[in-house]
């Protein structure tokens, strides 16, 4: 058996490893993560290494292998727990070790830790004093504003002396040199918290979340450790619950993380974690500097912070003695990696606990399907919120028939009940918020008279408009020709829809001329701080009306929001994708939370071509058991996650023919393996991009396990068969 063993563990040395010979008394010692000693270089000196990988493969002539001298036992380290969930994610989302490595190793590479410099006297002060009329006699003026400042100020910070007082670092130096000032230096650390603003307030918990959080720490008293399902209404108090739990386990000297879903979303969380436990908070997202992303990492194996909070990749946080991780808004799409390995927070956070003996907490209140389903089975424990914090009101819904509005001539993409509230609550001095639903929304084809979708007749998913006038199904490949009129009424009104929210914004600007109105989106939120600013203007009443996509639903709270307009609803309904359903559920439940959330009741529109269909109907009236026991059975009928686990194998090439005769020998290999369902090959959703064509399969199976060993086998046939040479194949299980 012979090791790869990586030396230096930083980011930039991760592609170098080096390969070692497993003496036989080892052989059942050392794993992958293992902390070992070797002899390396020509002078054998011995020095220590990870095990990242192993096999009986030798890469070298084998008399030319060195052996692994010995284990170390007394530490393994942070490292190598590192080392072995990298492989652990590698073996159940399809990647390389090295990709694995890359995405739990938090920091890339390393940062010069940040100085801070001050200057005092190194002479007594009447010293210092004498030498005042050497330094005027010498036409020496520099010198003699600097230590003239001293002798007024004991200590004086080095950006002050060399922009205020204008002093150079030459004398600087040579004053220093003449022993008669002494420059102090101590590192600091670059903080990302924004300090201003920190406002915040002690809640008192009500019964249902008082019971909550007690029960999980009596739990944590009795040291047993499982995943719970907070499942609360919006505006029922979710994080209340989390910092009451949270607040326990750092008084026990562990340490917290916290994730959520988007970068929009850390202002606001940050201010009430940083008001209840002060400089222990600190954050981690894409946004940062190197610097700070590397400040911050020092900073959590060091314990000098107790909660992290950010996105999924927070999640690998390198913290000594983590006792709690929380995922909020656990439904939400940003948890699963877009790029190889393909990984989703939520298995890899409960693999990290049981690993560690900590609770998970996922909360939300539109559980993803997935995760409702473990909590019926027993796997997770459910809790559930019911009442909204502060006796507030859950808002009165509209929905909004848009083919009734064309019928009476209305061709806005704004209903005339919209178009009235949005009039009476800028008369009240009231804020709005409208949403549009474009998720998914390229390609689809609707009626905007009768809101009839054209949808494949074996995958109840919507066909996708391409470019060679076919409508496709990218799960089975269905085709059928375009259309120019409704099969159902014969409408000449059947399209894709186009909207933008830099339309809705210039539609309201035009409509509502005295209204001030803020756009968030892609293009307003790019820079870093984009996301804060415009929260923070809409907080502080600097605008009227918030125009925006889904970054604008998840999780803010505006007390003074009372209106909420959803346009196009059904835009997420229709996407080429068996989660539609779900996903415009918990979409339209989440923007519908956003309003009367302070003392005034909510009200919220809903505009729709399809008013009847369960998804928006559950949502309107925040029902989501209702939603998920239609979803759930539409799932066991056509054999969906979670009923069964889905592989997805994406074959791209330049070349469309080696595309095709790729595809066709992976499907083949697929269909001898494991007595899998297979469908496909087919066109990818968006079948051509910058001159790459890509195809999909989707494999089925109702064990995770065996759906991981098709991955192990498709990739063992795909490395270094020529008909692969020209083509990518990335995996990608259950979505």
């Amino acid at each position: 058996m012979f090791a790869d063993i990586i030396i230096d563990i930083s980011h930039e040395q991760l592609d170098k490893t080096f390969q070692y010979n497993i003496p036989d008394n080892l052989r059942d010692i050392v794993k992958i993560g293992s902390l070992v000693n070797i002899p390396f270089g020509r002078a054998n000196k011995m020095i220590q290494g990870y095990v990242i990988n192993m096999g009986e493969e030798a890469k070298y002539p084998v008399e030319k292998i060195k052996y692994i001298d010995s284990l170390v036992t007394d530490k393994v380290g942070l490292a190598g727990e590192m080392i072995e969930l990298a492989y652990w994610i590698k073996k159940n989302y399809g990647s390389t070790m090295n990709q694995a490595l890359k995405t739990v190793i938090p920091v890339k590479d390393k940062v010069s830790q940040k100085e801070k410099k001050s200057v005092c006297l190194n002479v007594p002060v009447d010293e210092a004093k004498a030498m005042l009329d050497t330094f005027l006699k010498k036409n020496a003026k520099a010198k003699f504003r600097l230590v003239e400042a001293l002798i007024e100020e004991e200590i004086i910070d080095m950006s002050i002396i060399k922009s205020k007082l204008n002093i150079s670092a030459s004398t600087i130096k040579s004053l220093e040199d003449d022993e008669i000032i002494k420059i102090n230096s101590e590192e600091y650390y670059r903080n990302p918290v924004p300090r201003r603003n920190m406002f915040g307030k002690n809640v008192e918990l009500n019964p249902e979340q008082r019971q909550a959080a007690d029960l999980i720490k009596k739990d944590i008293d009795e040291n047993v450790y499982r995943t719970y399902l907070l499942h609360g209404i919006t505006g029922s108090g979710k994080t209340e619950v989390y910092l009451d739990v949270i607040e326990k386990v750092i008084e026990s000297g562990k340490q917290v993380i916290m994730l959520i879903p988007e970068i929009a979303l850390t202002l606001q969380t940050v201010q009430r974690f940083y008001y209840r436990f002060g400089d222990k908070v600190s954050i981690l997202n894409s946004k940062m500097s190197k610097g700070e992303r590397y400040d911050q990492f020092l900073r959590s194996m060091r314990g000098e912070i107790s909660v992290i909070i950010g996105p999924r990749s927070a999640l690998f946080t390198p913290f000594p003695n983590l006792g709690l991780i929380v995922i909020d808004e656990e439904h939400e799409g940003a948890y699963k990696s877009d790029k190889t390995p393909r990984y989703h927070a939520r298995p890899v956070a409960i693999h990290i606990a049981k690993k560690k003996q900590i609770p998970v907490i996922l909360g939300s209140a539109t559980p993803s399907v997935d995760s409702y389903e473990r909590a019926l089975n027993g796997e997770y424990k459910l809790i559930t919120l019911t009442k909204r914090a502060g006796d507030a009101k859950l808002p009165k819904v509209y929905v909004e028939d848009m083919r009734d509005e064309l019928r009476a001539g209305n061709r806005s993409v704004f209903s005339r009940r919209l178009k009235a509230l949005i009039s009476d609550r800028l008369e009240k001095k009231e804020q709005i918020m409208l949403f549009l639903n474009k998720r998914g929304y390229a390609g689809f084809i609707s009626c905007r008279s009768c809101g009839h979708v054209m949808k494949c007749p074996h995958c109840d998913v919507s066909l996708t408009a391409h470019n060679n006038g076919k409508l496709i199904c990218h799960y089975c490949g269905y085709e059928q020709e375009n259309v120019t009129t409704c099969p159902e009424c014969g409408s000449k009104y059947i399209a894709g829809f186009r909207a933008g929210t830099q339309a809705l914004e210039k539609l309201l600007k035009k409509e509502y001329p005295n209204a001030r109105v803020l756009r968030m989106d892609t293009d307003t939120t790019k820079n870093k701080g984009g996301h804060e600013r415009i929260l923070e203007c809409f907080a502080n009443h600097e605008a009227d009306i918030l125009v925006g996509t889904q970054m604008i639903v998840k999780g803010h709270d505006f007390p003074d929001v009372t209106l909420v307009g959803i346009v196009a609803a059904d835009m997420s309904l229709y996407a080429s994708d068996y989660k539609a359903p779900e996903k415009t559920f918990q979409l339209l439940t989440q923007s519908a939370g956003r309003a009367g959330r302070g003392k005034s009741l909510g009200e919220v529109v809903i505009q729709s071509y399809t008013p009847d269909h369960y998804s928006i109907q559950t949502a309107a009236h925040q029902d989501f058991r209702g939603f998920f026991d239609q979803e759930i059975s539409y799932r066991k009928l056509l054999g969906y996650p979670p009923i069964l686990n889905m592989l997805k194998v994406t074959l791209s090439s330049p070349n469309e023919e080696a595309l095709d005769r790729a595809s066709i020998s992976l499907k083949e290999r697929a269909d001898k393996v494991n007595n899998s369902i297979v469908l496909g090959p087919t066109k990818a959703n968006i079948y051509k991009i910058n001159d790459i064509f890509s195809k999909v399969i989707y494999i089925r199976n109702k064990e995770y396990g065996k759906l991981s060993s098709v991955y192990e086998n498709l990739d063992n046939f795909v490395i270094g068969n020529p008909l692969f040479k020209n083509v990518l194949v990335n995996y990608d299980f259950n979505e």
